[in-house]
């Protein structure tokens, strides 16, 4: 008999289209600029924001590059899946710096194709094909934070 997995509770109720685009964002800074994923984001389904920590200020050339390689990844129509494993076995393969301290012993690992990998409870598209296209709306830089502010178009 399987034994039932038990997550932790989630109590936000996200709109999975824009949490997965959030995802391919997450790893296209990692990629791009050598950062962790976002400090803090607030993920809605009309428009949304996420703070990263650079050292520096970027360009206007490669914040258009961001966006570029995100709607790349999209338009891949690349499938998005979830595998549970234990906690020890999730660490040999994504970072869980982030993870709460009361988080359960068997985590949620959401995988986009072979871009993206992450611990995660919440909800997601099947696959990129259902996101449209990530458009950046502004960012600003400050104090080592830059903010992005983005929505999804179809």
């Amino acid at each position: 008999m399987d034994k039932e997995i038990q997550l932790n509770e989630h109590n936000k109720q996200e709109y999975p289209p824009m949490h997965t685009a959030e995802h391919i964002l997450n790893q296209t800074m990692v990629r791009m600029f050598g950062c962790p994923r976002s400090k803090n984001a607030h993920i809605e389904r009309k428009k949304s924001k996420a703070d990263y920590l650079l050292s520096e200020a970027p360009t206007d050339e490669m914040m258009r590059e961001v966006e570029r390689q995100i709607n790349e990844v999209i338009d891949q129509h690349l499938n998005v899946t979830a595998e549970f494993m234990s906690r020890e076995d999730a660490a040999n393969l994504v970072d869980l710096s982030k993870l709460p301290d009361n988080a359960s012993d068997t985590l949620r690992i959401v995988k986009i194709g072979d871009y993206d990998a992450c611990a995660c409870i919440g909800t997601h598209v099947a696959n990129t094909s259902e996101i449209g296209h990530f458009k950046m709306l502004n960012y600003d830089y400050q104090d080592g934070r830059l903010r992005l502010r983005f929505k999804l178009i179809e």
